[in-house]
């Protein structure tokens, strides 16, 4: 078995750097069976959820992650617990954010399993 907190690193640093320069790049982490919560709203399948991290509205975004955790799950599935800052378009105050993925294997890698992000605003 793969380490998980090297694994959980790799996909977060991924992940974030894609987000970042072009969500539209992100499709191939999700699969038809994928799941997305977001800010509470579920967006289920690959199509949707990239439709929806395209459609955000903000040009410029800058994801900085302050923890990442990794934990095992069943069936060669794992978790992976992202809290970070969030800074988006021209905005001087970065807004801190949760996120977790339970990723599951795919051949000889992973795939984006579930997704749930929120912003942690007071």
């Amino acid at each position: 078995m793969a380490d998980i907190n090297t694994v959980g690193k790799q996909f977060s640093d991924f992940y974030y750097q894609t987000f970042d320069q072009n969500r539209q790049n992100l499709a191939p982490l999700y699969r038809d069976v994928s799941m997305l919560t977001f800010e509470g709203t579920q967006i289920l399948g690959v199509k949707d959820i990239v439709e929806k991290l395209v459609s955000l509205p903000f040009q410029k975004v800058q994801h900085k992650v302050t923890t990442m955790d990794a934990q095992p799950s069943t069936d060669g599935k794992f978790l992976i617990s992202i809290t970070g800052q969030l800074l988006v378009d021209d905005e001087a105050n970065p807004m801190p954010f949760t996120q977790f993925f339970q990723l599951a294997p795919d051949g000889g890698s992973y795939f984006v399993l579930n997704d749930i992000f929120r912003l942690n605003l007071g």
